[in-house]
């Protein structure tokens, strides 16, 4: 039997339209009719970057009611193209564990307990803490008497769910301070 080719695309398009209307012309019964429609089905669609490593692969997350209801990885996104690794694949985990820290925790030295503290007062003294730091180490000039302006007392290290403009800014700020020691970790 010999097929033409004006045949075989009749036939190729008949097939094709005929299983687009199969949930049309043939209901679903019996255990499939009892499958419940997908979390994600009516969900807002919402494409991010993965947070844990420097590739950047894409994510789609879907929510609803504000609340996140699942993450897969983005089809359209050049780096992945829908995969994911295990990290990626646990990214919900990051917004709906029981586990997550939702305040600042803090243990003053020499304590054995943890303290639940105001956003404020941490930032206040953080950045005390890092003005003392650098007032008390800062050299102006070295033993030849050439200037230097730094300290080595403190120091700054970058991880790889940091992008390009946070570790610019970040880097502009550790030079401003006198930062010398200054490095990035691709793997935190």
């Amino acid at each position: 039997m010999v097929i033409s080719r004006r045949t075989f695309i009749k036939v190729l398009g008949s097939g094709v339209t005929a299983l687009g209307l199969t949930d049309v012309i043939c209901k679903r019964s019996g255990w499939a009719a009892a499958v419940p429609p997908a979390k994600i089905k009516d969900a807002d669609k919402t494409t991010s970057i993965c947070p844990f490593c420097g590739v950047g692969c894409g994510l789609v997350a879907y929510t609803k009611g504000g609340q996140l209801v699942g993450v897969e990885g983005d089809p359209d996104h050049p780096i992945n193209q829908g995969s994911l690794c295990s990290k990626g694949q646990a990214v919900m985990e990051v917004v709906t564990s029981p586990r997550r820290l939702k305040k600042v925790r803090y243990r003053a030295p020499g304590s054995d307990r943890w303290e639940e503290k105001d956003l404020e007062w941490a930032v206040t003294t953080l950045a005390q803490r890092i003005k003392s730091t650098r007032d008390a180490s800062f050299q102006a000039k070295n033993a030849a008497c050439v200037p230097v302006n730094r300290t080595e007392a403190l120091a700054s290290i970058g991880g790889a769910a940091l992008n390009n403009e946070e570790c610019y800014l970040i880097t502009k700020l550790a030079r401003a301070l006198g930062i010398v020691y200054l490095e990035h970790q691709a793997r935190l």
